[in-house]
């Protein structure tokens, strides 16, 4: 099996008749096919994109529905959040087969959720959730998503023997087992329910020395009255009280006496709860299984709005999608990252110029600011009141300009 569906088509709305909103809300954000303000090559690079702020979206599309009993199901697509996204969603969603597209919505039941997901400094990972017996499950865990503006390619690869492998850019970051990554099952070993540890048992590495007495002369007080204080002439007890030196930190004070610690001679070391066979737990080799996928969904919310999501491909051939990456987003990967180096460095050299400009203005206004105060100087000193007045309503354009 292998479905791929790609932005571009040749009359540029070609996706519409393959993509069907969702109407279970009335202000859905609207999506727009484009390749971006930098790309690799302007038709190959033109994806579905988001495009309001503050928006739930919903959007799917539809394929032969199959089975992936016996063969992997690898899901794959391309994320650019040319935005620098704050906040928002950049996974996908499949669906069985039997959704209705036009009720798609938050609540709607899923088999897999998987893709990159960013807010604030604290998400920044790659969901991988699975529906096993109609409750989702997370995976346990952490598989950090990338956060720039340029396009990336991610892979997840499901495996009949209960595997799985995520993929970034081509380059596997994570793998595993389903089972152990998972609270599908319940465990396999439980804590014996029976067992208690003995009232004997001692944990103590460590213990105070016996042996070892406090010494004498050790309690001195912190702090004691300073003896070079003196009590000020002026004090009146009557109406001051009695008068007491400042107390002033103790130099011979040693602070609490502990005993040294010595080696526990009836340590027994950490005792360790016994272990039995869990009787809730039942084996399955079948949790990798779905048996009616047929739908991939864009079930997000975004902040800041601007990802594009493009080269969508769902196949049982593990090469097949590797190489399918590589024509597609390793093709563009290079030229894409070149344009926007360009567009940043023009953005540089504009923000370097107009603060210079900037800078020459404000220069150029300080020097005409001196050159004005002199003749009016002048003016009001050695001219007659009259003109005088003539002199200031000469002067009036000046200080305008």
């Amino acid at each position: 099996f292998c479905w791929v569906e790609s932005g571009d088509s040749p009359d540029g709305y070609g996706w519409k008749s393959r993509w069907v909103e969702s109407k279970h809300k009335s202000d859905y954000g609207q999506w727009k096919l484009t390749s971006g303000k930098f790309y690799g090559d302007v038709e190959l690079d033109k994806g579905l994109q988001t495009s309001q702020d503050a928006r739930f979206y919903a959007l799917s599309s539809r394929f032969d529905s199959f089975s992936n009993e016996g063969k992997p199901l690898v899901i794959q697509f391309t994320v650019k959040h040319e935005q620098k996204i704050d906040c928002g969603g950049g996974y996908v969603k499949i669906f069985p087969a039997d959704l209705d597209q036009t009720d798609i919505h938050g609540e709607s039941q899923y088999y897999i959720m998987f893709g990159p997901d960013v807010c604030g400094y604290s998400t920044k990972k790659v969901h991988v959730i699975f529906n096993y017996k109609g409750k989702n499950h997370l995976i346990k865990k952490d598989i950090k998503c990338k956060d720039d503006e340029l396009t990336h390619l991610y892979t997840l690869i499901l495996r009949p023997d209960q595997t799985y492998e995520v993929k970034i850019d081509n380059e596997k970051v994570e793998s595993g087992s389903l089972e152990e990554d998972w609270d599908f099952l319940p465990p396999k070993k439980i804590k014996d329910p029976e067992a208690k540890k003995p009232e004997d048992w001692d944990d103590q590495a460590k213990i105070d020395n016996p042996e070892e007495t406090k010494p004498e002369d050790w309690d001195k007080p912190e702090n004691i009255p300073d003896s070079d204080a003196k009590k000020p002439d002026d004090w009146d007890e009557d109406m001051d009280g009695e008068w007491e030196p400042a107390m002033i930190p103790n130099p011979e004070y040693k602070g609490e006496w502990k005993p040294k610690q010595i080696d526990n001679p009836n340590y027994k070391g950490t005792w360790i709860h016994p272990e039995i066979d869990n009787p809730e737990y039942t084996p399955d080799d079948s949790i990798y299984k779905f048996d009616n996928v047929g739908v991939l969904g864009l079930d997000l919310w975004q902040v800041k709005t601007g990802t594009i999501f493009d080269n969508f491909l769902i196949t049982d051939d593990v090469e097949e999608a590797e190489k399918f990456g590589t024509e597609t987003w390793g093709a563009t990967k290079g030229p894409e990252k070149k344009m926007k180096d360009q567009q940043e460095e023009e953005e540089r050299k504009k923000r370097e110029e107009g603060e210079k400009s900037k800078k020459d203005d404000d220069n150029e206004e300080d020097e005409e600011d001196g050159d004005e105060d002199e003749p009016e100087e002048e003016e009001h000193t050695e001219e007659p009141p009259e003109e005088e007045e003539e002199g200031e309503d000469d002067a009036l354009p000046k200080d305008e300009l």
